[in-house]
């Protein structure tokens, strides 16, 4: 990822609309997934780290990041509870114990990764017996613009795209639904003026207005209760809980 998208990502993740409603999302995913207690997980990529403490209410959390200023933000964050280590996917993996992990967790970091059927052929080989992998990424190529190769994703998926390469990887979707969905028109419009201008930085990118940001923290997080009991045709972002095939 751009070095300059680390040092951003830090100082935002914590108020940003986006991070935060996420993390409801996310939060409400994981509940659902009935984790065992004193789970083992690991996240893919922690950034600088503003999803740690949330994992952590669900067991016990290590984690890896390629990003060695990204690490120091995080371990700084976080006050060094967490077990953070260098490492990338799909061959520099820091830990190599198989089946160690309950749960496997990649929000918005495949996108980031060319190898990225290897990489999930790796992780599932530290799937724990019916451990489970949960990843967020990007939905629909045709949205890919300059907050993309800002933050230099190598791709933007598909559903159908994500079903093949799990398959490919001898994993299978338990459940794959579009997220981001309410605000999916602003998202639209905002891509396409940025395509129509050439715009070297996207639209949105940074914290809007208090009054904005918690609407749309609002709004989005608000899709938590959508998911519950459907899955969303359509959105920004894809959702997927993954198991071994």
């Amino acid at each position: 990822m751009n070095p300059a998208a680390y040092l951003e990502m830090g100082e935002v993740e914590a108020t940003h609309w986006w991070f935060s409603g996420r993390r409801q999302i996310l939060l409400s995913t994981m509940d659902q997934l009935r984790l065992p207690k004193n789970s083992r997980i690991l996240e893919v990529g922690c950034g600088t780290g503003g999803n740690l403490q949330m994992l952590a209410r669900f067991g016990d959390v290590s984690t890896f990041e390629m990003n060695a200023v990204a690490r120091d933000i995080a371990s700084r964050k976080t006050g060094g509870l967490y077990d953070i280590r260098a490492g990338q996917c799909p061959h520099e993996i820091p830990f190599n114990e198989e089946g160690c992990f309950d749960l496997i967790c990649l929000f918005d970091v495949l996108e980031h990764i060319e190898q990225d059927t290897e990489t999930l052929v790796a992780l599932r080989s530290l799937l724990a017996k019916d451990g489970r992998i949960l990843i967020t990424i990007p939905a629909g190529q045709w949205l890919y613009g300059s907050h993309d190769r800002f933050l230099h994703h190598k791709r933007r998926y598909s559903s159908r795209q994500l079903r093949m390469k799990l398959a490919d990887a001898g994993l299978r979707p338990v459940r794959l639904s579009h997220f981001n969905t309410i605000l999916f028109p602003l998202a639209v419009v905002a891509r396409l003026k940025d395509k129509l201008f050439r715009s070297v930085f996207a639209t949105g990118a940074g914290v809007p207005p208090a009054l904005i940001n918690g609407l749309f923290r609002n709004v989005f997080g608000s899709e938590r209760f959508l998911l519950r009991y459907f899955n969303l045709p359509f959105g920004v972002s894809l959702i997927c809980v993954i198991e071994a095939a």
